[in-house]
């Protein structure tokens, strides 16, 4: 078995798009019309997939802060890059950091994170130094 995709319900899945070719390295995969102008596109990133579909409705509660919502459910979509500072100097202006960034040294020497929001607002995680442990507790 292996990880299929995590879907994004967008109002601009063009921006959406953009934010995770541009920063990420995704490529369309597929694009599949659902007449009337309304399409979902797969984008990929190795064997990882992004679905995108178009939504009028806006987001109901609040939006995510900090790391992600609050709430049960996904908190955010994270991505492991060699230097956090590298990443967030390449985004620019289109880094919308929402907290950090972060060092976790304590835990993990060398593990460093920053979470920022893509142009819906979904929370993303850049994060560099992630190491699993070496022998993590049995689940029971």
């Amino acid at each position: 078995m292996i990880f299929a995709h995590v879907a994004i319900t967008c109002k601009d899945p063009i921006a959406v798009e953009r934010f995770y070719t541009k920063y990420f390295g995704f490529q369309r995969a597929r694009v599949i019309d659902l007449g009337e102008g309304n399409q979902i596109v797969f984008i990929k990133l190795g064997d990882m997939y992004l679905e995108l579909f178009g939504g009028a409705e806006d987001r109901t509660g609040d939006a995510p802060a900090n790391d992600g919502y609050p709430n049960v459910g996904w908190r955010h979509i994270a991505f492991k890059v060699d230097s956090v500072d590298d990443k967030l100097a390449e985004m620019g202006g289109d880094a919308k950091i929402t907290q950090g960034p972060m060092d976790f040294d304590a835990f993990i020497p060398g593990w460093r994170t920053v979470w920022v929001a893509d142009p819906e607002g979904n929370i993303v995680e850049i994060t560099q130094g992630y190491t699993d442990q070496d022998n993590p507790p049995a689940l029971d």
